[in-house]
């Protein structure tokens, strides 16, 4: 970890719940933050910290991810340019619930618990913001605890396809994928193993719905994935 340049009011654009805040009220939040550089693979927090400050992520990106007491990776999320983590400690004061390392090189901003709630109290727009995207985070979860309870494997593979896809723009049914995940890191979102992933991208690369572009992936029907996963939810209901 390397400590980098001051922290400015432009420096805060780059965080997605500080956009609201004009020059004045951003260059007063930036004095009580510090950037810091992290090289691939490093540890930022860890589950069980006691720590409670909030980073937001400038460059690169972050996994949150839990490990189970077998030692499988179970990943919850990764987080790029403009969103935050440890928030959940600064707001309710109990111990971290997953460790967050940074994937590649990573530009992150720290600010204190106290600062955080602060900033909170005194600036609406921000505490809409970070409810908006606590709720968001709310409804993500519900929705994996639904997968999770109804799906089989392979249908688990299309709903995290689906929530790929949905990060980029769909054209005629058709999304292009440019930063995919490795078979093992879907699996672990999905509580597989890589070779049921590699199987399963195989069969709907034969099916014609998925392809492999260079280090994209092309989904080339998002209306027949949805629809492999409401057929399941049709029949079990």
């Amino acid at each position: 970890m390397t400590r980098v340049v001051e922290t400015t009011a432009d420096t805060l654009l780059g965080v997605d719940i500080f956009r609201s805040l004009d020059s004045a009220a951003r260059a007063s939040v930036a004095r009580h933050c510090h950037a810091f550089r992290y090289p691939p693979h490093r540890e930022i927090i860890s589950n069980r910290d006691t720590s409670d400050d909030v980073y937001f992520v400038l460059s690169g990106q972050v996994r949150a991810t839990i490990y189970s007491r077998i030692g499988r990776e179970v990943a919850f999320r990764d987080l790029c340019a403009g969103e935050m983590f440890g928030d959940l400690s600064a707001i309710d004061g109990q111990p971290r619930c997953a460790d967050v390392i940074s994937l590649e090189e990573s530009v992150v901003l720290k600010m204190a618990a106290p600062v955080f709630r602060d900033v909170l109290a005194h600036h609406p727009p921000v505490a809409l913001d970070t409810l908006r995207r606590l709720t968001q985070l709310v409804r993500d979860l519900s929705d994996r605890v639904v997968e999770f309870s109804t799906l089989g494997v392979n249908n688990r593979i299309h709903a995290e396809l689906l929530r790929l896809a949905k990060e980029y723009p769909e054209d005629g049914g058709v999304v292009e994928i440019t930063r995919p995940p490795t078979h093992a890191d879907i699996a672990s979102r999905v509580s597989t193993r890589r070779e049921a992933v590699t199987r399963e991208l195989s069969r709907l690369s034969d099916m014609g719905l998925i392809e492999r572009r260079g280090k994209s992936l092309l989904v080339h029907d998002m209306a027949r994935l949805r629809e492999m996963i409401d057929q399941v939810h049709t029949a079990s209901s």
